[in-house]
């Protein structure tokens, strides 16, 4: 099962990439940071969940921010979603919390709490990248 996860993991990550590169998150010296996201959906709570992550990446669009690349599981381990996003700035997060308040959606505590009516359970990861396996190898022996 471990190595299912990482081969999903992984594959998320490399089709993910192009879109950090494209969004600004990574340089050609300093590689970018992302936000994976697995998310085990609360039962029944599907299309409720989807809803209001979809009203937030439609904020980030008319906002100009980087949005999130989801993936739904299709087979094999007991994931629901997976979104892989660009870490935001503090400015880029203000931005974002500023026009959702406007809008009359729930930020900071309260959109944490919204958002655990539909999670049974959920992981958040920030990483960095793109990177090749050479790049990986050069910083570990280049500390």
């Amino acid at each position: 099962m471990y190595r299912l996860i990482s081969k999903c993991l992984f594959i998320g990550l490399a089709l993910a990439a192009p879109m950090v590169v494209a969004q600004g998150g990574a340089s050609t010296k300093e590689p970018g940071r992302a936000v994976i996201s697995l998310y085990r959906v609360a039962p029944g709570k599907h299309v409720a969940f989807l809803k209001w992550m979809a009203e937030r990446d439609a904020l980030d669009q008319q906002l100009g921010l980087p949005r999130a690349q989801w993936y739904a599981h299709f087979q094999g381990d007991s994931w629901d979603y997976l979104a892989i996003a660009p870490d935001l700035t503090d400015a880029q997060q203000k931005k974002e919390d500023d026009a959702a308040k406007a809008k009359g959606l729930a930020v900071g505590l309260k959109a944490s709490l919204e958002f655990r009516e539909f999670i049974a359970s959920h992981t958040d990861t920030v990483s960095i990248g793109p990177l090749t396996a050479s790049d990986l190898a050069a910083r570990a022996s280049n500390p």
